[in-house]
């Protein structure tokens, strides 16, 4: 009876540790003359070597310091089953190095995330063709104030009816957040005639003066700042 009653303590725990809420991505750069055959080895990898659970999702960056590149996506899993991918088996790897890698140039980057579903205004699969992925990097000791003015922005992004996915970076590096701006409308949703200023917004949210204490709060808590446009690539996603 008390080991019953001990495995009941550790379901809780148990049903923790599987949320589906842990993305991986990585981004890799084509060489300049390469481009085409790059992109035909790529889809052939990708078709071959990654469905089900390891199914990629390629977006093309299109601004930013990165831009030329892909980033690559897998996930949402959890992370046990990140902890038991490996390498996919040699056959993967031996096709990765011998058909692709002779066509990407020598940079890239990588990273795990967490889906933050109460800092985000839509589903973590509620995808879009088209986002603005902006990377904001709390000053240290600033974590908790960086998330609590995302709390009040979630209230301004569910108004204006933004889909706005909201990411914290794991053990990749300095510490960031990824707001992820699925644009539903297609790149109009940036034009200024389509919603009323930030500030406008905002204020008629959170108060007369929030915005300005807004600002005030992000000086103090924020490092840096950027962002950028990615196009999905279908025809090099897993299908």
């Amino acid at each position: 009876m008390k080991k019953f009653q001990f495995l009941l303590l550790l379901l809780p725990f148990a049903g923790m540790s599987q949320t589906k809420n842990v993305v991986s991505a990585f981004r890799v750069f084509p060489k300049i003359d390469k481009s085409a055959e790059f992109e035909k080895a790529f889809m052939a990898h990708a078709q071959k070597y990654h469905t089900g659970d390891w199914m990629w999702r390629v977006f093309e960056i299109q601004s930013g310091p990165d831009v030329g590149g892909f980033q690559v996506n897998e996930g949402p899993l959890t992370w046990e089953q990140f902890d038991k991918r490996g390498n996919l088996g040699a056959a993967h790897t031996a096709d990765w190095a011998k058909n692709v890698m002779p066509f990407t140039a020598d940079r890239g980057t990588s990273i795990y995330a967490e889906f933050v579903e109460e800092l985000s205004t839509v589903k973590l699969t509620d995808y879009s063709d088209k986002i603005v992925i902006s990377h904001i990097y709390p000053k240290p000791g600033m974590i908790v104030n960086v998330e609590e003015m995302t709390k009040k922005l979630k209230a301004v992004w569910t108004a204006g009816n933004e889909s706005v996915a909201v990411y914290r970076s794991a053990v990749s590096g300095e510490p960031q957040y990824i707001a992820v701006t699925r644009l539903k409308e297609g790149l109009k949703e940036l034009g200024a005639s389509f919603r009323k200023p930030l500030p406008e917004r905002y204020a008629a949210i959170n108060g007369a003066n929030s915005w300005t204490d807004y600002l005030k709060d992000y000086a103090i808590a924020v490092e840096k700042r950027w962002s950028e446009l990615l196009f999905y690539r279908a025809d090099m996603s897993s299908k």
